[in-house]
Parts: structure tokens; sequence; C-alpha cells
């Protein structure tokens, strides 16, 4: 039996991690492991693919990134402008086909988020033995209660408040960091309680600069001189849109950044406070997992071996709160996994008097 696992999408702590744990299990039944190179092209002619034997997983479990590199646009992107999807071609998945029996793997693990898995469903639909993996550090797939890659990224995006509120207090300023969360603002959420922002922006609740320069002058009257602001990268004013960087490129979803300046500009103008913004950007992606995205992506890599084991494609691994199991991809896929307004994070937040602009 020969198995192939490709990693697409944005990269993310933990990736490694998962490549090691399939290969690890597979090893142990008896079986080949090919890593594909590049992504989902790499299955391509000619194609582009590694040997994933002991000693090519030396040091994976630590290490950031992925060794077989990713790629989250092209011919095999299936979402486009804000989150369409996009239907791959006949064309396509027939050469997809020839590659996987070029290379005679069998099976092959998908390791990615919505867009990744999308392709994976239709890949499935297409007749292609396939099992997901879930990786996004937004968190924002509603089969599953987490997804690797999201505490790494909220433990940098906490570290970075950590650093921030010493500034800010120094100099008497507002800081407004910008984290990624394109259409779920649970990293935001979860460093902003764990760094004690005061303002946090995330894209399920609408904000209104009313609002936060009312929660900054409050803190003005109350004595403190400075004030944290946490946005998520896809929160946006009522009635208003999305900030975006950069033009938007064929088959690819659009580019979000810069709501960070545009609300800190904001801040300064309409409150007279000195302002400064920060966006953490791609080092949320970066570095070393962390001891939770270290096992969840161990038992998340062995169990998606399991399910070729029994022939069960068109799964994707997931965790329900105690267990990890398997839902089918259509079920995990076209459905986002947001921050509930009515229950848990939100009226802690709340309580707390921290402001979430509305």
């Amino acid at each position: 039996m020969k198995i192939g696992i490709v990693t697409g999408g944005g990269d993310c702590p933990g990736l490694n991690a998962v490549i090691r744990a399939v290969a690890k299990t597979a090893t142990k039944r008896g079986w080949e492991t090919l890593g594909i190179i590049g992504g989902y092209d790499g299955l391509l002619a000619p194609q582009n693919y590694r040997v994933l034997d002991y000693k090519a997983l030396d040091g994976l479990l630590v290490r950031g990134g992925t060794i077989l590199g990713t790629a989250n646009r092209g011919q095999f992107s299936a979402k486009t402008g804000h989150g369409e999807t996009r239907q791959l071609p006949k064309e396509l998945m027939d050469a997809t086909k020839r590659g996987l029996e070029a290379l005679g793997i069998s099976a092959l693990v998908s390791v990615g988020g919505d867009g990744s898995l999308t392709i994976a469903q239709q890949m499935h639909e297409a007749g292609i033995p396939i099992v997901g993996v879930p990786k996004t550090i937004d968190n924002d797939l509603a089969a599953t209660t987490i997804t690797f890659g999201f505490d790494s990224a909220v433990a940098c995006a906490t570290d970075a408040l950590d650093r921030l509120h010493t500034t800010a207090e120094s100099h008497n300023r507002v800081m407004v960091l910008e984290v990624m969360g394109r259409y779920a603002g649970w990293i935001a959420i979860y460093a902003g309680m764990a760094g004690g922002a005061d303002v946090i922006l995330i894209p399920e609740i609408p904000f209104r600069y009313e609002s936060i320069c009312a929660a900054v002058q409050e803190r003005e009257k109350n004595g403190k001189h400075f004030t944290l602001v946490v946005a998520a990268e896809g929160a946006k004013p009522a009635g208003g849109d999305y900030v975006t960087s950069g033009g938007q490129q064929q088959n690819r979803e659009a580019r979000l950044g810069g709501i960070g300046a545009v609300v800190a500009a904001e801040i300064e103008q309409r409150t007279g406070k000195e302002t400064r913004s920060m966006v953490l950007g791609h080092l949320q992606r970066g570095g070393s997992p962390t001891f939770m995205d270290r096992v969840l992506c161990t038992l998340f890599g062995a169990k998606a071996v399991e399910l070729i084991t029994e022939g069960r494609f068109g799964r994707m691994v997931c965790h329900n709160g105690k267990f990890v199991e398997s839902v089918p991809l259509a079920e995990a896929t076209g459905r986002l996994r947001t921050v509930p307004l009515d229950e848990g994070f939100v009226h802690a937040t709340r309580s707390l008097g921290i402001c979430l602009g509305d």
C-alpha cells in the first residue's frame, strides 16, 4: 500500500507534526508514504514528491511550516472573492487521477482549511480515495470543535499584546493590534481576553467608531491613559465592507488587511489620543507549534490513516470536544464556525467591561 499526503492553503504550526504522524502510522502498517510537494499541483505531471521515510521525519514534531510546501492560489483554488466556491474543471480532476496512478498512490490525505477541503470533497465526488485533516488558525470549521494551528496563533497574539501593553502604558497611547480572522473572530477574542485587551473587534459584530471612542474616553476618565484594541482582519464597521490589501487575484480569495490602521486613524482623529497600529500578520503562522497543537496534530494524523485502513474515504478527521472522530467532508466544508453571540465569550467579555464595538 502506498499513500500520499498533501498540505494546502496557508501554512501554520503543526503541519509537519501531522505529516510525521501520518507517515509513522502508515509505516507501522507496512505502507509507504509519499509527500506531495507544493500542494495539489504536485500531483500533476511531472509529479513532484518525496518519500517520507524515518530519516525524513527527524525533528518534524517541533518544526514549523511544512516540509512539503503549500499553495493557496492557482488552478486548484476552490475559493474566490469573499468565500465563493468554484467548481474545478473535469480535465483537472482527470489529470489528478492520472498523477495518482503514475505514483501508485492508493489513497490521499489532504491537510488544509475550508478551501483545501472543498477541493478534497470535489476529488471524492470524482472518485478519488481521499480523507481530510482540518487545519486553520482561524478555527472556523463548523464540523470540529478545534483545528490545529489555532492554539499556536493565539499564543503568538497573546504574547504580542503582553508586549504592547507595556509600551502603550509607558507612552499613554492607544495601541491597535490587527490579527488574522477572516470571517471568524476566535483569535481576536481568545487573545484579547488572555492579553487584557480593552476593545475587541470581530467579524461577527459590526462595530461603530462612536462606541470604540467612548470606551477610550471612559478609560481616560478613570485614570487609565492607555487602551489596547484587538481587531480581527475581517472586522468591519456597521454598514461598511472589508478592508482589503492589494488587487483581487484570479482564482483566489480577496486578501484582507489594513483594518487596524483604519481604526487607529479614526480613534486618533476623534479622541486626540496618540494611536499606533500593528499588523501581526504572518508571525501568527510561523514558529514551533504549542504542546496542544503537537498533541492534536498527532491524534489527527493517526486517525487519518485509520480511516484509510477502514476504507472510509470522503471523510474529515475532527474533534467533538472529547474524542477524535470523523465526519463526511460534505458536512465539514462550506459551513463556518463563528463566535456565537448569545453565549460564552461574548457574555464574558461584556461582563468584564470589554468593548466589542457595538
